[in-house]
């Protein structure tokens, strides 16, 4: 082979190469590009359930503020139910802030 013919296979080969390179990114960010957006789509569902869910919520600590008013009286029924829900998300708070401690220790400390 002559250099004429292998400077041209040279050519060829890096051309062929940073065509490659070119589609690999063209592709991945046509993924990322796909991917985000489903990922947005998710996430807005996911808020929307998340306020269905608290607005579930809220009904049921009416409800039970509505059936505890004869027995107890209105202010103490609501006093009853708004401290029996902080201690329930107090208790929900430390047991995530736990896990979270547990997560972001270094490796081979002790949680």
């Amino acid at each position: 082979m002559d250099d004429e013919g292998l400077v041209s296979v040279v050519g060829r080969v890096v051309g062929d190469a940073k065509a490659y390179a070119t589609a690999e990114v063209t592709l991945w960010r046509t993924v990322a590009s796909t991917r985000g957006s489903q990922a947005g789509v998710a996430a807005g569902m996911a808020v929307g359930a998340l306020l269905i869910a608290l607005s579930a919520l809220t009904a049921l600590l009416v409800g039970a503020i509505i059936a505890l008013r004869p027995v107890m009286g209105p202010a103490w029924a609501t006093l009853l139910v708004v401290v029996v829900a902080l201690l329930l998300a107090g208790l929900l708070a430390k047991m995530a802030l736990t896990r979270f401690k547990r997560v972001t220790a270094p490796l081979g400390g002790e949680a």
